[in-house]
């Protein structure tokens, strides 16, 4: 391994998940697998991607452990929050993503892994019902607990560092407000005057962790960190954050997707996703409320990719529609449908649909490994703020929206921004830098 200034990854690494349903559990069970030899990190990229690293006859192909000093799945340690009581193991069974077989030799490590009562606010997801929650709190007393909860999860286990992962619900649209997100300071405040309009449980949590010393991963789209007051407290803690959204199963394929469009200077006309799925997320985002957040998520993918101020010829008319519907028989197994209409040469029409057939903690609990371990190596190498090449993993990536950034949403310049991350974290030199 070329050294880089990365700090070691000694001892052990707590991740700590919000949320104890089918993505944590699928997660963790596979991680815990994994480590008895007993299953593959199938979709991890930190376990099976290389990255070219040198150039003529210096070139080599290494995984990313090669290059930079990754934390290794054997020193990792989770925890959890959830507003249901259930441990990890009775959570696993209850989600019915699993079988048997791949749960029950690491039943005695899952069932250890209790979920600590969650900082929840029904307003936020009416549809979740469970009563593990701390009660009573103002949200700047949530803040005090969880922040009680990560410095007992650290000396309790012995840890060295600990990584925070959202993969709990979708809470409700907060849309981004200068009055109350725009500082630090203004977001204090409404915290401390126990402002539930603005400030939602996720803010709180975020804030925790931070302040603890923990990177922050948003896996929902929820507004949290996506605002210039959680930016600050990131450069104040120099602690790094990600967000939002794991992309998993249609965004996935539209970023992929429609950069084949584009570079084929073909023109789009219209772009409708529907989704059915059945599981605790889906339940959630029945409620209007919570798929206003969703729709926002996903809707940001498309016009960052096919820009109609540059090419209106062919992209200045598009229509957009994203669905989600809950349908309970296909639990965690989620379809998506992809009805693209494009155009071509003298504008004659074409159709194209995609129809994808996934599971969706399948999916994301790969995501949540990669995320953890990246975020974690960030940390190590003095990184902080919002962490641009993680957008690779997530739906609607963060971006410096007061100053007129954009969110790089081609998956393809995505991957070269998180090649480049490991690249010089490792000591080598950036070379595939985007047009």
């Amino acid at each position: 391994m070329k050294q880089g200034k990365v700090a070691p990854a000694e001892g052990k690494l707590g991740i700590m998940v919000v949320g104890c349903g089918a993505v944590a559990t699928t997660f963790m069970t596979g991680v815990l697998m994994a480590r008895k030899g007993l299953a593959k990190p199938i979709g991890a990229m930190t376990q099976y991607d290389k990255i070219r690293v040198g150039k003529g006859k210096d070139k080599k192909y290494l995984h990313y452990k090669e290059i930079v000093p990754l934390a290794d799945m054997n020193d990792i340690v989770f925890g959890t929050w959830d507003v249901y009581p259930q441990n990890a193991y009775q959570a696993a069974v209850y989600a019915e993503v699993l079988k048997a077989k791949d749960i029950e030799p690491v039943r005695d490590e899952l069932e250890k892994i209790k979920p600590l009562k969650a900082a929840f606010d029904k307003n936020y997801a009416k549809r979740i019902d469970g009563d593990n929650v701390k009660q009573g709190l103002t949200r700047w007393e949530m803040v005090e607990e969880l922040r009680k909860d990560i410095q007992n999860f650290r000396q309790e286990k012995g840890l060295k560092r600990v990584v925070v992962l959202w993969a709990a619900s979708t809470e409700i649209y907060v849309p981004y407000q200068e009055d109350f997100h725009g500082t630090l300071e203004k977001l204090e405040t409404a915290m401390k005057t126990d402002d539930r309009e603005h400030i939602a449980p996720s803010m709180c949590y975020a804030y925790a962790a931070l302040t603890e010393g923990c990177p922050f991963i948003m896996g929902a789209p929820n507004t949290t960190v996506d605002i210039p007051a959680m930016w600050e407290l990131a450069e104040k803690t120099r602690m790094p954050i990600a967000g939002k959204d794991f992309k998993t199963g249609q965004t996935l394929v539209k970023s992929g997707f429609a950069p084949i469009i584009k570079t084929r200077s073909l023109g789009l006309s219209g772009w409708f996703s529907t989704n059915i799925l059945g599981n605790r997320d889906g339940l959630v985002l029945d409620e209007p409320a919570n798929f206003r957040t969703k729709e926002v998520s996903k809707l940001s993918t498309l016009e960052t990719i096919c820009k109609a101020e540059e090419q209106p010829d062919l992209y200045g008319n598009i229509y957009h529609k994203v669905r989600i519907n809950y349908y309970p028989p296909r639990n965690d197994d989620k379809e998506g449908w992809d009805n693209i209409d494009i155009f071509g040469w003298m504008g004659y029409p074409m159709q194209i649909k995609i129809n994808f057939l996934c599971r969706d903690s399948i999916l994301a609990a790969p995501l949540l490994l990669d995320l953890a371990l990246l975020s974690d190596l960030a940390a190590r190498d003095g990184r902080y703020g919002t962490q641009r090449f993680l957008s690779f993993y997530l739906k609607s990536p963060m971006h410096d929206f007061t100053r007129g950034e954009e969110a790089v949403n081609n998956l393809f310049e995505q991957y070269t921004m998180l090649k480049n991350a490991i690249r010089e974290m490792g000591g080598y030199e950036a070379d595939e830098e985007i047009d």
